[in-house]
């Protein structure tokens, strides 16, 4: 896998102060994506265990609220077989951090039914994000008034109560306001 960028101190791309990993390879190509050379997942660097490491290392203050994984798309296959030992980790040895995803796949349909993004990795790869922001970007539903997400047919999902209840459930930020 690689990756295009990480940004440190991230607050566009969840809650709170964020670290956020921009990985590399998308096959969605959304008209107008923010990224789109993230597209090629020969884009930008290998994402070794060094790199691993320096996100760990940067998740660690008690004043970063969690890790963000964005793309290109975390959910494409070899992404998810590459993004699963930092999920592993983050949960592990730093429990109270949360976990972010942002996915042009539709949580019902694309990661929890048939489709090309599920793969042996998916369901472990869910049981360690938070929050998930899903949908593909769509221009002609953009709006700058939404939080934490491009446009508005895309949802941002509280994980663990959707998949506790079997049902899409609904994050509410802390803020309040979507």
């Amino acid at each position: 896998m690689n990756y295009g960028e990480i940004k440190n101190f991230d607050i566009a791309n969840g809650e709170g102060v964020r670290v956020s990993l921009f990985v590399s390879g998308c096959t969605h190509h959304c008209k107008n994506c923010f990224n789109k050379e993230t597209w090629s997942f020969d884009y930008g660097e290998p994402f070794t265990g060094e790199v691993e490491d320096k996100i760990i290392a940067e998740l660690a203050p008690s004043y970063i609220n969690g890790l963000s994984l964005l793309g290109g798309e975390p959910f494409e296959p070899q992404n998810q077989q590459g993004l699963i030992p930092l999920l592993r980790r983050v949960k592990t040895e730093l429990p109270d951090k949360n976990i972010w995803c942002y996915t042009g796949y539709l949580f019902d349909k694309d990661l929890l039914g048939e489709s090309r993004a599920r793969c042996e990795y998916t369901d472990e790869m869910l049981s360690y994000i938070d929050v998930l922001v899903d949908g593909e970007f769509v221009q002609e539903l953009y709006s700058i008034t939404l939080q934490f997400r491009g446009s508005s047919n895309q949802r941002i999902i509280d994980v663990k109560k959707s998949l506790k209840e079997g049902r899409v459930v609904e994050y509410i930020p802390k803020s309040g306001r979507m």
